[in-house]
């Protein structure tokens, strides 16, 4: 028994069998790391929403989607950027922020900590191809470009897909990664289905949009005619 209860303390993931060899246990408290993102993703949308007031003909509702595409294009690049690209980070000795950030969410998903395949593969192209595309949908909207909506649908989309293969493959190897419910739910149900709900309601709204441009162009073309 006292082996099985010292194999088991190695780490607080599910499965207890993950083999993490030079895992460094977590230091943050789990308060701490979520008051830091907190704090830091408040100041990101504080500090567009001012700057995007300077531009002329912004509504709020711009001005919120520009909050929303600066938050998540950081959160792709340095957050999921940082985990793609430091696939070691659960050995760190001395662990920085975001290592420790990784640690903390993988209670929520092993798989992160585990370096599944999948989620680096998703996780890759989001943090690659997404994040800036996702600021310059944030330029684009604040700039009046044509080409805004058309990119809003296709990260939008991307997100969607995306969120679509983490839950999916998820629920084919067992959805049995989380430490226990209460990270099931708050970290893998909760924190991600923001990426479910926003995008959806991009998707629509510039959908809409661009229908009602079009229309518009083909009525100017009818009585012009």
């Amino acid at each position: 028994m006292a082996g099985v209860d010292a194999s088991e303390s190695i780490h607080p993931f599910i499965p207890k069998d993950l083999i993490l060899p030079d895992y460094v246990p977590i230091i943050l408290s789990q308060s701490t790391i979520l008051g830091v993102y907190g704090s830091a993703s408040l100041l990101v949308v504080f500090f567009v929403w001012i700057l995007a007031g300077r531009f002329p003909k912004i509504s709020k509702t711009d001005k919120i989607l520009m909050c929303w595409w600066v938050f998540t294009g950081l959160t792709h690049m340095i957050l999921e950027g940082y985990f793609v690209f430091t696939p070691e980070f659960f050995k760190q000795k001395n662990p920085t922020y975001l290592a420790e950030v990784w640690k903390e969410y993988s209670k929520g998903d092993s798989r992160y900590v585990g370096r599944d395949s999948a989620v680096i593969a998703v996780e890759g192209i989001t943090a690659v191809l997404e994040g800036p595309a996702c600021i310059l949908a944030a330029y684009a909207i604040a700039t009046r470009k044509s080409y805004s909506h058309l990119l809003q649908i296709a990260i939008a989309l991307g997100q969607l897909y995306g969120t679509a293969v983490y839950f999916i493959t998820s629920y084919l190897e067992g959805d049995n990664f989380a430490a226990s419910a209460y990270y099931y739910y708050f970290y893998y149900v909760i924190m991600n289905s923001f990426w479910v709900w926003i995008p959806s309601l991009i998707v629509i709204r510039s959908w809409k949009k661009i229908c009602a441009a079009v229309r518009a162009q083909e009525q100017k073309k009818t009585k012009t005619r």
